[in-house]
C-alpha cells in the first residue's frame, strides 16, 4: 500500500507580496497557469502517475478557491480534507494528512512542486520499499549529497516513509518540517537521498520569479 499526502494549506504570503509589488492582480500560486493547467493540478497528476493507491490533499488557507479547481478534477483515489484550524504549521498539516491515509508507505509532496517528476517519485517509493528496515527509512529527494545521509540540512519534501514512523514524530509538534527531520536523523532513522532528474525539480513555486522560471523552462 502506497499513499500520498499533498500539502496545500499555506498562506501564499510571498506570492501575494510579489504580485502586489508588481501591481498585478492577487492570485494564489497553486492556481497559476502552467501551459493550460493550474500548478496544483500538475502536481497532482505527477503524484497519481507514480502509482499511489490513494491521495489525500490537505487544504487550509484559501481552501474555497482551491476547492473550485479540485472539484473539476476527478480521480477515485483522491480525497480532499481541510485542517480544522487554518493557522497551523506544516507539521500539523502533514499529520492531518497522515491520519487520513491507510497505514503503509506514504509519499509526501508539497502542492507547489509541479516540477518533481513522476520518475523521481517512483524512485523514492522504490528505495523505501527495498530497504530491509521499511519502518525506519526516509527516502528523500536530495538537495546535495545523494545516497545514505548523515544530516537533514536543507531537506524537505518530497519524501517517502512509513506512515507510522512519520506520525510518531509529527505528533504534538508545531513546527516546520526540517527540525523534525533533524530529530529523526539524530534518533537513527535511515535517510537516503535520491538524486533529482534535473535542477528544476528542486524549485518550489513560492515567488513570482519561481513561477516564471517553471513556466519558461518546463514543457509539461
Amino acid at each position: 500500500m502506497v499513499s500520498a499526502v499533498i500539502t496545500a494549506a499555506g498562506k501564499n504570503r510571498r506570492m501575494i507580496e510579489d504580485l502586489e509589488a508588481r501591481k498585478m492582480p492577487s492570485k494564489h500560486k497553486l492556481l497559476m497557469d502552467l501551459h493550460g493547467k493550474p500548478v496544483i493540478i500538475q502536481t497532482i497528476e505527477n503524484v497519481l502517475n507514480s502509482g499511489v493507491d490513494e491521495c489525500v490533499i490537505v487544504l487550509g488557507h484559501f481552501s474555497r478557491e482551491i476547492s473550485v479547481v479540485l472539484n473539476k478534477f476527478h480521480d477515485e483515489r483522491i480525497k480532499v480534507i481541510e485542517n480544522p484550524d487554518v493557522n497551523v504549521e506544516l507539521s500539523e498539516t502533514l499529520l492531518n494528512g497522515i491520519k487520513n491515509v491507510k497505514k503503509g508507505f506514504c509519499l509526501c509532496v508539497a502542492a507547489d512542486q509541479p516540477t518533481v517528476t513522476t520518475e523521481t517519485m517512483k524512485n523514492l517509493i522504490k528505495k523505501a520499499r527495498e530497504h530491509p528496515e521499511p519502518e525506519n527509512i526516509i527516502s528523500i529527494m536530495a538537495r546535495g549529497k545523494t545516497g545514505y545521509l548523515d544530516s537533514a540540512q536543507g531537506l524537505g519534501m518530497p519524501f517517502v516513509c512509513h506512515s507510522k514512523l512519520l506520525e510518531r514524530y509529527l505528533a504534538g509538534r508545531e513546527d516546520n518540517l526540517n527540525p523534525i527531520l533533524r530529530d529523526m536523523v539524530e534518533d537513527g532513522v535511515v535517510f537516503y537521498g535520491v538524486p533529482a532528474q534535473n535542477e528544476l525539480e528542486l524549485v518550489n513555486i513560492n515567488r513570482y520569479d519561481d513561477y516564471l522560471l517553471v513556466l519558461n523552462k518546463c514543457n509539461f
